[in-house]
């Protein structure tokens, strides 16, 4: 039992670090992401493709890592996706100079199945401690994109003076970030996740058959006709989906009102603290008060961000509206994935963590593309009354669920 104690405890370090590492590369290039789209299409409709092909990607690759990790473990499959992650951004690289964005497309496909397998992490600190632990373990990796936000901040400007002075494109200095935290974060994974989450889970499995699901794997379609299951899952993905039609097309907002790159990226690292910072308290919270209370107040934080986003163009404004963002999708993304943890066996977790990341990740890239049109032909103001009335969605159903349910902590 102290044995356990002590994997789970430098299991969740080590996934942490990772999360640090990679969350720093993946905010250095969606700052940029939609600015490159911008350049390089033939439309600017167009702008945010690269997002949207970033987010499908991660999508459709979800559920084939989770299946992927449970033959291969989760150590191996985060390694496996850093590493194409690592050649992604070569690739992005590579496409900057010739102006192809054909090349930067097929580097952000590769990115996007480095943040599917980097996710799938926040599981695997889940299930290798107890049920009654499983919150803060979760909101103690994903804290992991506070350290992220200042790495992305102090190293990605300094990178583009950099590149510049070496007779580079500015845009190119995010995607150097990105790979050298890549390719770190894949060195400490490597090294540091033994023994492997995936076996170690099975272990603590057998010390809590009270609390942890048994028996065979149910089908995806049994599991989300739970009220749990569901409300966690629609939580997660239309959390992920207002958190991205705003996010993505704040970066083209800004760079129409004329701010220089340093404000742009002051306002997504502002989003991007709010994403992670309160997982300090939400994993505290979570375990506290309940998954269906954070829940709800996730949406309602979502709700208000939406509310107060497009009230002025000026740097401070904003940065508190993607603050309040990302509180938000913090809120509704730690909830839902410990509540969803929460009503799994060991047989039926990466199969269905894969399936709900592949929802996500659907859901997102379908938002990113649709928020680049319509801010083409209408407004940033349109767009944030269309996202306010999605987080609606996980609002009223936390409710009901809060309504019918009695004990708010594991199922």
């Amino acid at each position: 039992m102290t044995d356990l104690k002590r994997i789970a405890a430098k299991t969740t370090v080590i996934l942490f670090i990772a999360q640090s590492l990679a969350s720093a590369g993946f905010i250095a290039a969606a700052a940029i992401n939609p600015i490159l789209g911008a350049k390089l299409a033939s439309n600017r409709a167009l702008a945010t493709l690269p997002a949207a092909v970033y987010l499908l990607s991660g999508a459709l690759s979800a559920s084939a890592w989770g299946y992927l990790m449970d033959r291969i473990g989760r150590r191996n499959g985060i390694v496996l996706g850093l590493l194409l992650g690592v050649l992604g951004n070569l690739l992005v690289l590579k496409a900057i100079p010739i102006s192809s964005f054909a090349l930067v497309l097929s580097g952000l496909v590769l990115m996007g199945m480095t943040n599917s397998a980097v996710l799938l992490g926040r599981f695997a600190a889940a299930e290798v401690n107890p049920p009654d632990q499983r919150g803060r373990a979760i909101s103690a990796v994903v804290l992991g994109g506070v350290i992220g936000t200042i790495l992305a901040r102090v190293s990605a400007v300094p990178m583009s003076g950099f590149v510049v002075r070496l007779g580079m494109d500015e845009l190119a200095g995010a995607y150097f970030t990105t790979l050298i935290l890549f390719a770190i974060a894949a060195g400490v994974v490597f090294l540091g996740l033994r023994p492997d989450p995936r076996e170690v889970g099975r272990e603590v499995a057998k010390l809590y058959p009270a609390s942890i699901p048994h028996g065979e794997a149910r089908p995806i379609t049994e599991i989300l006709r739970q009220p749990a299951a569901i409300t966690a899952v629609t939580a997660m993905t239309l959390g992920q989906v207002v958190m991205v039609a705003i996010m993505v097309i704040t970066s083209l907002h800004m760079e129409d009102h004329m701010h220089p790159r340093s404000n742009i990226y002051s306002v997504i690292s502002a989003h991007t603290f709010g994403m992670y910072a309160p997982s300090i308290i939400s994993g505290w919270l979570l375990d506290r008060w309940g998954r269906g209370r954070m829940i709800l107040i996730g949406s309602a934080t979502l709700l208000l961000s939406c509310i107060t986003a497009p009230l002025s163009p000026n740097v401070l404004p904003l940065g508190v509206a993607l603050f309040l963002l990302g509180v938000g999708w913090n809120f509704c993304f730690v909830g839902g994935s410990t509540l969803l943890a929460d009503q799994l066996s060991p047989l039926e977790r990466s199969r269905t963590q894969g399936t709900n990341d592949l929802l996500v990740g659907l859901a997102s890239a379908l938002i990113s593309l649709s928020s680049g049109i319509i801010f083409n032909f209408t407004s940033y103001t349109t767009m944030t009354i269309l996202a306010g009335a999605l987080s609606l969605v996980p609002l009223v159903m936390s409710a009901a669920f809060l309504r019918k349910t009695t004990t708010p902590v594991p199922a």
